[in-house]
C-alpha cells in the first residue's frame, strides 16, 4: 500500500514529511532552519528582512547545520535582492526552493527552474495563485485568513478547494494548520501538504525570547484578531496594550510610528532613504497599495523584531495565525513533526477504516 504521507511536495522537495516551516521574518532563522528540516520538515529562511551579507552569513549557518535541503525566502523588491538571488544560485545544490509573496517576473522565475530551484509562492486569492501559475512557479502555498500577519478574509476552507480548482500546479495549504489531523484534512481536499508558521514558532528551537513565546502561548482566540492599524493593510496580531493605543491613534500617530520604524530600520540594515523608498515602491507595483501605506509597510518589520526579537512587548507588536488561540505547549521540532505525522496517519486509517 502506497503511504498518503510521501506526496509531490516530499518528492520535488526531497523532505521527509509533508510539512513546510514557513519563512517567517525574525523567526525562521538558522537555527530554527536547521531543527525543522532535521526533523523532516522543509524549512525556509527567512531572509526578506536580512541585508545580502546577513544572508549570505545564514546561508552557511543553515548549510553547516544540516545536510538537508532548504528554502529560502526573500522580495524582489528588498534593497539587495539582486545580490540575495545570486547567493541562492551559488547555492543551489542545497536550496531546493525559494518562497516569494510579492516579487519574481517570468524571467527570474525561469533562472530559479534552470538552476533546478522550485519557485513556490504563497498566495491569499485566487487571481495571485492563477498569475502564478502563469509565470512558471513549480507550486503555490495557500494561505487562508486564519494565517498570520498580512492576511485576507478569505477562511482556509473555501479558499483552498477554489484555487485547486484553478490551478494545475501542486498546492500547499497555510493558515489554521498546527497538527496531524490539519495534515490529513488538507490531503483530502487535495493539497499536497501543509505549511505552519506560528506552530514552529511556538517550539523549542524557534529564537524567539521565551517571554514573547509566553504571551503567545497565554493568548486566546479572542486575543488574536485584524487590525488596519499598523500599514492601513489587514494583518492579524496578538491583542496587546501596544495594539490597543495603536487602535486609539490617529493618522499624525500612525505617520509619527512609520517614522520612527524607518530610522530603526535604517540602523539596523543600513538603508538609506532612498532604498527604503524603492521598497516601498516595488510594493505598490504589485497591487493596489498606495504609497503610505507601502511605506510603513516597509519599516513594519522593526516593531515586530521589537517582540520576537528583542523580547520588548511594550514597544513591539506580534504576529499570528489564530491558531496560536489553541497552542498550549512548546515541543521540540523533532516531537511536533513526529507527532503531526503519528497523528494524521491515525486519523488517514480510520477513515479508511483500517484503524
Amino acid at each position: 500500500m502506497s503511504d498518503a504521507l510521501a506526496t509531490l511536495l516530499t518528492e520535488r522537495l526531497g523532505c521527509h514529511a509533508p510539512i513546510i516551516q514557513t519563512a517567517m521574518g525574525w523567526v525562521a532563522e538558522p537555527q530554527l532552519v536547521i531543527a525543522s528540516s532535521n526533523a523532516g520538515a522543509f524549512g525556509f529562511l527567512g531572509c526578506a528582512v536580512m541585508t545580502p551579507d546577513e544572508a549570505a552569513t545564514k546561508i552557511a549557518a543553515v548549510r553547516g547545520g544540516t545536510d538537508k535541503a532548504f528554502g529560502v525566502n526573500f522580495h524582489s523588491f528588498q534593497p539587495g535582492a539582486d545580490r540575495i538571488v545570486d547567493l541562492i544560485l551559488a547555492n543551489k545544490d542545497q536550496v531546493r526552493a525559494v518562497s516569494f509573496g510579492r516579487g519574481p517576473n517570468a524571467k527570474m522565475i525561469g533562472r530559479f527552474r534552470d538552476a533546478g530551484i522550485l519557485c513556490i509562492p504563497t498566495v491569499g486569492a485566487v487571481k495571485h495563485a492563477v498569475k502564478m501559475a502563469e509565470l512558471g512557479v513549480d507550486m503555490v502555498t495557500v494561505q487562508g485568513g486564519e494565517g498570520g500577519g498580512h492576511t485576507g478574509s478569505v477562511p482556509t476552507t473555501v479558499l483552498l478547494p477554489q484555487v485547486l480548482d484553478a490551478v494545475q500546479v501542486p498546492v500547499i495549504a497555510a493558515g489554521g494548520f498546527a497538527d496531524g489531523r490539519g495534515l490529513a484534512a488538507a490531503l483530502a481536499y487535495g493539497a499536497v501538504g501543509i505549511a505552519m508558521g506560528t506552530r514552529f514558532l511556538l517550539t523549542r528551537e524557534s529564537p524567539v525570547p521565551e517571554v514573547s513565546k509566553g504571551v503567545y502561548l497565554k493568548a486566546a482566540t479572542d486575543d488574536i484578531y485584524v487590525t488596519t492599524r499598523l500599514d492601513g493593510v489587514p494583518q492579524r496580531m496578538v491583542r496587546t496594550a501596544l495594539m490597543d493605543r495603536i487602535e486609539r491613534s490617529g493618522g499624525l500617530g500612525m505617520w509619527l510610528r512609520a517614522f520612527e520604524a524607518g530610522l530603526a530600520m535604517k540602523r539596523q540594515t543600513g538603508a538609506s532613504w532612498r532604498d527604503m523608498l524603492a521598497s516601498a515602491r516595488g510594493m505598490t507595483a504589485h497591487g493596489a497599495m498606495p504609497l503610505r501605506q507601502a511605506m510603513m509597510a516597509a519599516t513594519m518589520p522593526t516593531l515586530i523584531r521589537k517582540a520576537v526579537v528583542e523580547g520588548d512587548i511594550a514597544n513591539g507588536v506580534m504576529a499570528t495565525g489564530v491558531v496560536a488561540g489553541r497552542i498550549d505547549n512548546l515541543p521540540s521540532c523533532q516531537e511536533l513533526v513526529d507527532e503531526i505525522l503519528r497523528d494524521a496517519r491515525q486519523r488517514i486509517a480510520a477513515l479508511a477504516g483500517s484503524a
